[in-house]
């Protein structure tokens, strides 16, 4: 195996596991826990996140590279940024209304705020920050959208399986998510040093 694609499989497995944006960084969590009650809307939601992640960090690396850079206008990165992810999630909207409008109004409002969801920005951000290559950067945003997926599908099958528990009245809901999301973190801390980048 090349160098270069070693490389590339730490970046995802980093991405993913071992800084997870949802348990070791704490971003995005207004989504994870608003989609993550049924495994379909995590399943559903989770597809259209890494497919907006992936796109995003791709026109992201080359405008930033190839027009903010050159021009000397870095400065607009988060502006430019924010307004690639919003067509993007505009797009996706569009598509899954045709394609799929049963999961389309299952995600309701959750599908929207993707434009402005912290986990969506911090890949170009970082991608930015690091200077990644291009391949790099898809690389990160792939890695980024399986932990966030990941993240998800435990989530929405743990509280699947406790619609069926005898949850105390002070925890049910989202009392209970917010001390399994800290299990869950602490697991995900299990990780931390796996892979040195």
């Amino acid at each position: 195996m090349s160098n270069e694609f070693i490389k590339l499989f730490e970046l995802i497995i980093s991405a993913s596991l071992i800084n997870n944006f949802v348990f070791t960084r704490f971003l995005g969590l207004c989504i994870f826990f608003g989609v993550s009650k049924k495994m379909e809307t995590a399943v559903g939601m989770s597809i259209t996140f890494t497919a907006v992640m992936m796109v995003s960090a791709a026109i992201s690396w080359v405008i930033f590279n190839h027009i903010l850079v050159p021009l000397d206008i870095t400065f607009l990165e988060i502006i430019v940024f924010i307004g690639i992810i919003a067509g993007l999630v505009q797009l996706s909207d569009t598509i899954m209304r045709k394609v799929s409008p049963g999961m389309y109004y299952k995600l309701g409002i959750y599908l929207a705020l993707i434009s402005t969801n912290c986990i969506i920005l911090a890949v170009p951000l970082i991608s930015a920050g690091e200077k990644y290559t291009f391949i790099q950067s898809l690389a990160f945003g792939l890695g980024s959208g399986i932990g966030f997926a990941i993240a998800l599908i435990i989530m929405a099958s743990i509280r699947e399986k406790l619609e069926l528990a005898d949850v105390p009245a002070p925890f049910k809901g989202l009392p209970m998510a917010f001390v399994i999301t800290g299990l869950i973190a602490l697991a995900f801390t299990g990780f931390a040093g796996l892979i040195t980048l």
